[in-house]
């Protein structure tokens, strides 16, 4: 869910760091840390977080007559 209340802190998803590098952000805070870190300080910004892509569905399972009336 986008918008889950308890989401995982992680400096990736905050509003006060920026990405740096791979793998390191800028912290306002904390200064230079890694996108797997988190502090007292964290915020949650929806916008930085990009969802996992939804399964797609599998439907060799199903035969014809799964279908008729």
């Amino acid at each position: 869910m986008l918008f889950d209340k308890n989401i995982e802190p992680r400096c990736v998803y905050c509003q006060r760091a920026a990405p740096l590098r791979e793998g390191q952000m800028m912290c306002v805070k904390r200064g230079i840390v890694s996108c797997s870190g988190s502090c007292r300080r964290f915020r949650y910004d929806p916008l930085k977080r990009v969802p996992p892509k939804p399964l797609s569905a599998s439907f060799a399972h199903l035969r014809d007559e799964d279908f008729t009336l």
